[in-house]
């Protein structure tokens, strides 16, 4: 029998999954075919309602080795897991004649934890364990969730925490999970045989296809200890959340509450001597951080370089000394052991790495009103270590809606460690950029509006024009608006002046859940919804109720952003346009993802609106511009009242 070719495949797939098959859909699988055959890296960027998944599992799973899929959203892990592996795989089966497999895996504290719900979660102050369920009051929220825990035990066959609905904080799943340093391992552990992380890793070592998230792709390239199989193939999606997750998981923080805990967690487990030593040595730092200024630290200051020294040398001793417990009295030692070299380990770690002070990383205070201070060590950039991790040893495919920024897909190539497109070089991974459009016609379904008319936004004080501004397009729209704001402080503002001004409901991220919110603002289309960062990219909502998008200002990042203005100088000082190459990159991301909430289906028509004249006006506007999608632009502000009354009516006459 003849190996079935991709497009019969791909047919297969897109019927099973009740879908259409579109050209950009075909391209972008040819594409990705090519690029695993060649063994070379393809960016592509694929619109909304390309049906991009398909476009990649389909030749993925014709290929025949294992893949790595990886998300950076809980919503499109489930997707592919519960929806499109499924269906694809029943599909693909009677062509390819064999059934490929997958799971899904995350990080060990996604999981269950069997030993710690049933044998309870180390105390800090005293010997041994405590019985959390024993503890919470049954009366509480804490104690209604952990006995739900107790009894969902019995019935997951995962133990996936995403699998709990609805679900816990994060303060309930903390008391039935462990981290992956202070998991005793299977082989030590009681319940070392029914562990579900354990389960989740056997199933991805057998698996064809191994779905997982952007943090746990980051952790098992930067930590050197593989979490993930081998893999020939890795496809990641959602591509544009890369550099920032992997920035995440390379940042270590430290706490005076962080190192007042690992100084109570070891205090029993090691002799007098090395126990005070940490004890002075966290009474040092804690009185250094009380007077730590927000910003960033150029070199260390000289008191808390001192602090940091014994921190670190102190945190040494006790990582040696815990061999043996003192008190033979306590319970499930090799449990208490574990955490509490796991909390000193910790502190140690970023200690060192801050007193060895490498040039590539950057060092800050950070100050919040409800938790203190604290200081923070990130990679000024990740995209050496992106090239050296991700692009060596398999293909890689990424994907993203919005990858290809100011007409090209150098600014994102870069950001991830690739030289421009083209560039030749015995070390230089070779890459393609494939932009495959969208099903949708922007010109015609969507306006660009930008209020050039409007004061530029300064960095305090009110708006008071782009309230006004905001409130008369609402009116016009019939409510129907999402508001992308910059900040929660202007979200705010905006949402109360409204709420004084318009008779619509406007709803404001943080008053209730995210998902409650966005399944309210669906329902009824007069209504609004403001918010912040979240929003830009997690507001899926076609139809008539999102017609009109705003965005209160151009989302660059705060001059005071420690990380981002110390990568800007990097640029500079390495003669590249710091502003263009950092700054505006960010916000074009930003603004290409919030524009993208508008037009989520074939049918749906309106304005984004951006609240900002630089837009219009400024020189990097241009860039900015061709960033978004190709919608109908225009700076006229009695043109776009009259669209968007016009829209407003059209829906108002199909009764929605």
């Amino acid at each position: 029998m003849t190996k079935p070719s991709l497009p019969e495949l791909l047919h297969a797939a897109v019927t099973a999954v009740g879908g259409m098959e579109r050209p950009g859909q075909a391209a972008m699988a040819a594409a990705v075919a090519d690029a695993v055959d060649d063994q070379s890296h393809l960016l592509v960027q694929a619109g909304t309602g390309t049906g991009k998944s398909l476009g990649y599992l389909v030749p993925a799973l014709a290929h025949g080795e294992r893949v790595v899929v990886a998300t950076a959203t809980l919503a499109l892990q489930r997707q592919l897991v519960e929806r499109d592996l499924p269906r694809t795989v029943d599909a693909l089966h009677p062509l390819l004649r064999r059934r490929p497999q997958f799971a899904m895996l995350k990080g060990r504290s996604n999981y269950l934890c069997l030993h710690r719900l049933h044998e309870g979660v180390p105390q800090d102050e005293e010997e041994g364990l405590f019985d959390q369920f024993e503890a919470a009051a049954p009366s509480s929220k804490l104690g209604q969730d952990l006995l739900r825990m107790r009894d969902w035990a019995d019935e997951t066959e995962t133990g996936d925490r995403d699998d709990l609905t609805p679900g816990v904080s994060d303060r309930a799943w903390a008391q039935i999970s462990v981290s992956s340093r202070e998991c005793l391992g299977a082989s030590k552990c009681a319940y070392g045989a029914e562990c579900f992380a354990e389960q989740a890793r056997e199933r991805a070592k057998l698996a064809d296809v191994v779905v997982t998230n952007h943090a746990l792709l980051a952790i098992d390239a930067i930590e050197g200890a593989p979490v993930l199989p081998q893999h020939e193939v890795l496809i990641v999606d959602e591509a544009h959340e890369l550099v920032s997750r992997v920035t995440g998981v390379a940042t270590g923080e430290l706490t005076p509450g962080q190192v007042n805990r690992a100084v109570r967690r070891a205090a029993k487990l090691v002799n007098e001597k090395a126990a005070d030593a940490l004890q002075t040595a966290s009474e040092g730092f804690e009185r250094v951080m009380e007077l730590a200024l927000p910003g960033r630290l150029e070199e260390v200051p000289e008191d808390l370089g001192y602090a940091l020294t014994a921190l670190r040398d102190a945190a040494r001793t006790v990582i040696s000394a815990i061999g043996a417990t003192r008190d033979k009295s306590v319970q499930d030692e090799d449990a208490v052991r574990k955490q509490a070299l796991a909390a000193v380990e910790s502190v140690h770690a970023v200690a060192e790495r801050i007193t060895q002070g490498s040039e590539y990383d950057v060092v800050w205070y950070e100050r919040h009103d409800r938790f203190g201070a604290s200081l923070r060590v990130a990679p000024l950039s990740v995209s050496g270590l992106l090239r050296e991790k991700l692009f060596t040893e398999r293909s890689v495919v990424l994907t993203s809606a919005t990858l290809k920024l100011g007409g090209d897909f150098n600014g994102v190539g870069a950001s991830l460690g690739l030289a421009p497109e083209g560039t030749a070089g015995e070390d230089v991974p070779q890459w393609k950029g494939l932009d495959v459009g969208s099903p949708f016609d922007y010109p015609k379904q969507g306006i660009l509006y930008v209020a050039r008319h409007l004061a530029t936004p300064g960095r305090e004080g009110s708006r008071t024009d782009m309230l006004d501004e905001l409130s008369e397009l609402v009116e016009a729209a019939g409510g129907r608006t999402l508001g992308l704001f910059s900040s929660m402080r202007a979200a705010k503002a905006a949402a109360e002046e409204l709420r004084g001004r318009l008779e619509k409901p406007i709803l404001l991220q943080g008053e209730e859940t995210l998902g409650e919110l966005i399944k309210n603002f669906a329902a009824d289309p007069e209504t609004c919804l403001f918010g912040t960062l979240s929003l830009w990219q997690g507001v899926d909502v076609p139809g008539p109720s999102c017609q009109l998008v705003i965005m209160d200002r151009i989302p660059f990042p705060r001059p005071d952003d420690p990380l981002m203005s110390a990568r800007q100088k990097a640029v500079e000082e390495g003669g590249g346009n710091g502003f263009m190459a950092v700054a505006a990159t960010h916000a074009a991301l930003l603004m290409a993802q919030g524009a993208g909430r508008l037009v989520r289906a074939t049918g749906d028509k309106g304005v984004v609106a951006v609240l900002d004249p630089r837009l219009a006006n400024a020189r990097y506007g241009s860039y900015l511009r061709a960033s978004l999608p190709d919608f109908w632009y225009t700076t006229d502000r009695n043109q776009v009242r009259r669209s968007l009354a016009a829209i407003d009516a059209a829906a108002k006459a199909d009764g929605r």
